[in-house]
């Protein structure tokens, strides 16, 4: 990298920080579940706000950059999700919150189809995976400070909502930092993506299965992210306060799973570290929803965070690998699976509102059996 490009890498950096903004979901949907008196099934509806944008947005992200540069696409990506931010600190009633979310899900779309390619711009392509990898754990990071934020807020300041204004002047600092650093001009390409030449890829069984992949593991995210909480205070009695460290647990245990997978994988076959994750996911996910005490189940979610920390970025690769001539689709093909957290947990939802928390969790388990189906067949093209 010259100087003026390793000047370039720290705030992209720092927008993989301000990308993690959007697991807040989790934890938001538990205190406006108990603001407004919602349902599983209408409380559910806020992660499917967001992630329902992950399906729509990303192909014409990718066919923007290739108009507007990639940057000015990050630049667009944040201004949305300071609005987003800054919404419910003004209105906070039910159909705002579900704006604001929705706006949070098309910026973080944005980001995510926009930030990652930007690293290419700025970094030898020898480094490429060992930045993005990076940035990955720095996401976990911003993703695991969410409950605690909002718990600190809660607690100091009597209000959760003040979460917003520190993730609204954290994303303006960002776009500050990135509109100052890295020029506006860049040569421009024509986007060789279509719609018509991406949804091809769902031809190809094992590009399908992959996608389902991705759009499983985001929905055990989300689904965790929005339900432990629930899951601790209807087994436990704690408080919403108390319960939402929960989820920073399982964040916890994500981020050092992350950061140890960018060791393991450089010396154990990807397909194999995978199947041995799910084994053990499968196995701690069981035991979670049977176990009654709350150090048992706080064990649990450790072991179930550090099994699924790397199967997002493991599938990913293979894709990739798998037609790496189509780089550019399968990537926003894969991002749109992320949408797996807007089918996946107003599902868990209904199922919750009729048989229990443990019910609607087994739909994940569902989810953690397929991908370890998939491991069995992921490096056989």
């Amino acid at each position: 990298m010259n100087k003026q490009n390793s000047k370039a890498i720290y705030p992209i950096l720092f927008g993989f920080f301000v990308m993690g903004f959007v697991d807040v979901v989790g934890i938001a949907t538990n205190y406006v579940k108990v603001d407004f008196a919602l349902s599983d099934t209408l409380a559910n509806l806020i992660p499917m706000m967001v992630f329902l944008w992950f399906a729509l947005f990303s192909i014409p992200t990718g066919i923007l950059m290739g108009k507007a540069g990639r940057r000015n696409t990050v630049v667009i990506a944040l201004a949305v999700t300071t609005l987003a931010m800054l919404l419910p600190l003004f209105l906070y009633d039910f159909a705002s919150v579900l704006l604001a979310f929705a706006l949070l899900g098309i910026g973080n779309t944005i980001l995510q189809v926009s930030l990652n390619p930007m690293v290419a711009n700025v970094v030898n392509p020898d480094r490429i995976t060992s930045v993005l990898t990076l940035g990955q754990f720095i996401k976990a990071i911003s993703s695991f400070l969410g409950p605690i934020i909002a718990g600190a807020a809660a607690s100091f300041w009597g209000d959760w909502k003040l979460i917003f204004a520190v993730y609204a002047a954290t994303t303006l600092v960002s776009t500050v930092w990135l509109i100052s650093t890295i020029p506006g001009k860049e040569k421009l390409e024509e986007a060789k993506a279509t719609f018509g030449t991406t949804l091809s890829l769902f031809s190809d069984k094992y590009i399908t299965s992959l996608f389902l992949g991705i759009l499983f593991i985001v929905g055990i995210d989300v689904g965790l992210n929005t339900t432990i909480p629930k899951l601790l205070m209807e087994r436990t009695g704690m408080a919403l306060s108390e319960a939402g460290l929960g989820t920073s647990l399982y964040f916890a245990a994500r981020t050092i799973g992350s950061f140890a997978g960018a060791f393991l994988l450089a010396k154990l076959s990807a397909s194999r570290f995978l199947k041995y994750s799910m084994f053990v996911a499968i196995v701690a996910f069981v035991l979670l929803l049977a176990v009654p005490d709350t150090w048992s189940m706080f064990v649990m979610i450790v072991i179930v965070g550090l099994a699924c920390a790397n199967v997002f970025s493991i599938i990913f690769s293979f894709a990739l690998q798998h037609k790496p001539e189509r780089a550019n689709e399968i990537s926003a093909l894969m991002i749109m699976g992320v949408s797996g957290g807007a089918l996946i947990t107003p599902l868990m939802g209904i199922v919750a509102d009729g048989f229990g928390q443990v019910a609607g969790l087994s739909i994940l388990l569902l989810c953690i059996l397929y991908i370890c189906l998939i491991s069995f067949g992921i490096d056989k093209k």
